[in-house]
This record gives structure tokens, sequence and C-alpha cells, in this order.
């Protein structure tokens, strides 16, 4: 299997992912609202031991999530792409975003996750999976 490779809108973050994504899940939560500026993040969950960096080092920024757990965000200082987060509780799994894959032809969202606040606009393929929070 090809490894996957994906990076930030300027180049500076570069990273390869040494496993399969099967599935995408899209967070409707507030704070994934806020960070992208729109509907919330498309998601992929996969282990930390798959992902590696190859380029660049992100920034940080901890928050708490609605869960009340402390969520680590990744994303580029030059260009502000969010990359991927971490749960301060579950160090061992990413959720990578999507949009920032290189190729993501042949993945699904699967699960619809926060939908108590999905924006009235946004659209939740009735076929999926959908959680009112966190699954």
């Amino acid at each position: 299997m090809s490894k996957l490779t994906g990076g930030c809108l300027c180049g500076a973050i570069r990273y390869s992912v040494s496993a399969p994504i099967t599935e995408l899940r899209h967070c409707h939560c507030r704070d994934c609202q806020k960070a992208s500026g729109a509907h919330g993040a498309v998601v992929a969950l996969i282990k930390r031991d798959d992902f590696k960096l190859e380029k660049g080092t992100p920034k940080r920024y901890a928050g708490k999530a609605a869960s009340g757990r402390t969520l680590y965000r990744f994303f580029c200082g030059d260009c502000g792409s969010q990359l991927f987060g971490q749960r301060e509780t579950m160090p061992e799994m990413m959720t990578l975003r999507a949009g920032t894959l290189d190729d993501s032809d042949g993945l699904k969202i699967g699960m619809h996750i926060w939908t108590n606040s999905a924006r009235s606009w946004s659209y939740i393929d009735p076929n999926a999976k959908q959680h009112p929070g966190q699954p």
C-alpha cells in the first residue's frame, strides 16, 4: 500500500499516513465550527503511530471540548490551515482534517457527530450514522 500524504495550504507542513483511512466523520460541534469558519470539521480517525510529520512543525492550541476534556488542535503557523487534533486523554489517536489530504478520492462521511449543534444550512446525509453529541 502506498502511504497517504497531505499538508497545509502554503506547503510549510507536510505529513504522511501509513495506514488506510476507511471512514470520515463530520463533527458539527460549535468549537469545530468556530475553528473552521464553516459548518464543522470532516476528520479521519487514525492511530498516532500511523502518522508522520515529513516537513515543518505545526503550532498547537489547547482548548476545552464540550465534553470537558482538553483537545489539542494543530495548525500551520504560517497559513493557518488546521491539520489534526488529539485528546489529552487519548494521545494514541488523532483526528486528521480530511481536507488536508492530497488525495481523498473514495472516502465517504460515514458518521455525523454533534448534530444537535449543526447549522441549519449544513447538510447531514440521512444514510450516515448520526449522534446528537459525542458517540
